[in-house]
């Protein structure tokens, strides 16, 4: 049993050589004294019991399903002395209640937050469920951060108590194609910028991709600490993760075969499968993350045995990374190999350099992006030429309704054909290269790209992520590396239904708000 004042997870990564075990416990439908949920406190206590496991990291309603909360089974575990990570997922709750559920968590000592958009609801009693995605992960991420630094309370103008979060957050770079990789790296900069200090990367079988993030976070040089995620497989999971069943995670026709093959064994693959978890576990120690985040379904002792069989790839990890190595046959990588591990350099692939010499003559970008561009430039920046004609035409529009109501149908007669507006009010057509996120992106992601999407495709939509068309415009200008470098974008609910022409001019939308506020303070 860990002592009564375990090791704040915090701490323990600042170790010098640490590498710290999280295990992952997915929480069950019902009453916790169902017998489903009861198998899960079991499962919990023993490996709270577990020496080599170092912190329990609880699920929120995963895969968009309605689940028993996390503080529930949560709060057993840290009264008996263990570390724990609480998953926080903006999928079912509005900026309100993820508020009121932070002062929860913070005053019943949940102090470990994993931030995250969340799955989109795949079920719901009597239907499908509404999906709230009032912040994203981004956005989740800001206003913790501000909770500790002493939110301001709105209504009497004074600082409230601090809360003190230690703040997590995902990458999915295991990605086929460059228009996907590069947003969720860029994304995770502005999540570290929005107070993450500590990822875990989403569930892939490459560790090339893997040694690929360390590289990049170092390159970059983030102040977060990395936990490679270790998934035990299994052929039924193989199967799911290759119908992509699970958003964001993605099995190869050839990892698909190795998993049927070895799943036909007597033993159903159980050796086979708990080796490739032990050696991904000695890989992520040689490359030099902080940790692993061991998943799937699995009893203690097979958490146990992962980990114990991890030590003796140890040594010869490189040996055997390339077992570990089931990518698209065309799959994208930010640095070039090195061809006796089959690992990442530190050396840029050179075929993505060259691309990025390329400019708007010579990549495809849509004409109404074109001329979407120049007329923001020439109206509505402030300090444009037509700026101040703006502000004075939607003045005088105000003071009549009759006037404010044509000019509104006006906008919305230009802006419904060209991006599918859903007026809004709060537009952030010039934050995403003018492609709508409202009508557009199924969870509203105005902070960049979700992890679920498949080679470019949204997991809702089926059509383009909005982000992969925005990345592909902005680099047939130049300007794709830093188009998440800016603040964290919030939508103002009030203005729903309002001229988002009229908000600009007069200054009442996210941008005017952001202008206005004071910049942000660089991550300690």
């Amino acid at each position: 049993m860990h002592a009564t004042s375990p090791t704040p997870l915090r701490e323990q990564l600042e170790r010098p050589g640490a590498f710290v075990v999280a295990a992952e416990l997915v929480t069950s439908r019902g009453l916790i004294t169902a017998d489903s949920s009861r198998r899960v406190m079991e499962l919990a206590r023993e490996l709270a019991a577990d020496p080599r496991v170092d912190v329990l990291s609880i699920t929120d309603n995963p895969g968009g399903h309605a689940m028993l909360s996390p503080d529930t089974l949560g709060t057993d575990l840290i009264s008996r002395g263990q570390e724990v990570i609480i998953h926080l997922s903006c999928k079912d709750w509005n900026r309100n209640a993820l508020e009121s559920r932070g002062w929860k968590l913070g005053s019943e000592g949940f102090d470990n937050v994993l931030a995250l958009s969340g799955d989109y609801p795949v079920v719901g009693h009597k239907g499908l469920a509404a999906p709230v995605f009032d912040i994203d992960s981004v956005g989740l991420l800001n206003l913790f951060s501000e909770m500790n630094g002493g939110l301001r309370d709105d209504r009497t103008g004074t600082k409230l108590d601090r809360t003190d979060f230690f703040l997590g957050c995902v990458v999915t770079n295991h990605k086929r194609r460059e228009r996907e990789v590069m947003p969720q790296y860029f994304k995770l900069r502005k999540k570290v910028a929005a107070g993450a200090r500590f990822v875990i990367n989403q569930i892939g079988w490459d560790v090339r991709k893997d040694d690929e993030l360390v590289r990049w976070i170092k390159r970059d040089g983030l102040p977060v600490r990395a936990l490679a995620n270790v998934y035990l497989l299994s052929r039924t999971a193989a199967r799911a993760f290759h119908r992509g069943k699970i958003p964001g995670v993605v099995v190869t026709d050839e990892l698909l075969a190795l998993a049927e093959r070895h799943g036909a064994s007597p033993d159903r693959g159980r050796s086979f499968f708990v080796e490739l978890a032990a050696k991904h576990v000695a890989i992520a120690r040689g490359l030099g993350f902080d940790g692993v985040y061991l998943g799937g379904h699995m009893p203690s002792t097979i958490f146990g045995e992962i980990l114990d069989r991890s030590l003796t790839f140890r040594d010869d990890w490189r040996d055997v990374a390339r077992e570990i190595h089931y990518p698209f046959a065309d799959e994208f990588y930010f640095f070039e190999p090195d061809p006796e591990t089959g690992l990442s350099t530190d050396v840029v692939n050179p075929d993505y350099l060259e691309s990025k010499r390329q400019r708007k003559t010579e990549l495809r970008v849509p004409v109404k992006y074109r001329f979407s561009r120049l007329l923001h430039t020439a109206a509505f920046e402030p300090g444009a030429p037509l700026f101040p004609a703006g502000r004075a035409l939607y003045r005088a529009a105000e003071k009549s309704p009759a006037t404010s109501k044509l000019a509104h149908a006006a906008e919305q007669a230009a802006k419904v054909p060209l991006f599918g507006c859903r007026d809004c009010g709060d537009c952030s057509l010039p934050d995403i290269a003018y492609v709508c996120p409202e009508s557009q992106c199924a969870k509203n992601q105005r902070n960049g790209p979700c992890g679920g999407t498949r080679e470019g495709l949204c997991e809702v939509y089926d059509t383009e992520c909005i982000w992969s068309q925005a990345y592909e415009r902005l680099k047939a200008y130049g300007e794709e590396e830093s188009m998440l470098d800016g603040p964290v974008i919030v939508k103002d609910n009030a203005l729903n239904r309002t001229s988002a022409w009229a908000n600009a001019f007069l200054e009442r939308d996210h941008h005017a708000r952001l202008r206005s506020e004071p910049a942000p303070q660089e991550p300690a």
